[in-house]
């Protein structure tokens, strides 16, 4: 017995339209609404379910809060570009590019943060 892959996660997040404005308009991910309204991101073929804060679907974590996730997603547009494509929409670049290792080996990346302030890392394999 093993696990083969990540499905989905779940993003605690304070204010879940301007979570979806952010992702969709600087990540590329899609909305998506599923269930009895409820709302997720999709990418690839992984997706981030979005709980609002005090509004959770149960079961939920123990402690689900915004701001207190670090994640990071693979990109095919290079860390450079995307740094600048970023910077230009008045989003601050914490660290990067610099070199780390994924997964599946070495990349490069850049951190920002979301508007509940969790950490993303956006990478490239090298």
């Amino acid at each position: 017995m093993k696990v083969e892959s990540l499905d989905h996660i779940v993003l605690t997040v304070a204010d879940i339209e301007k979570s979806i404005a952010f992702y969709t308009g600087l990540l590329g991910m899609k909305e998506v609404t599923f269930g009895s309204g409820r709302k997720a991101l999709a990418f690839g073929d992984q997706k981030i379910n979005l709980h609002e804060h005090g509004k959770e679907f149960e079961p939920k974590a123990l402690s689900p809060r915004p701001g207190s996730a670090d994640l990071c997603f693979v990109t095919g547009t290079p860390v450079e570009q995307y740094a600048d494509f970023l910077s230009s929409r008045g989003i601050f670049i914490e660290e990067g590019p610099v070199s780390r290792t994924g997964a599946k080996g070495s990349i490069r990346s850049i951190y920002l943060r979301d508007p509940d302030g969790n950490l993303l890392e956006l990478s490239n394999y090298e």
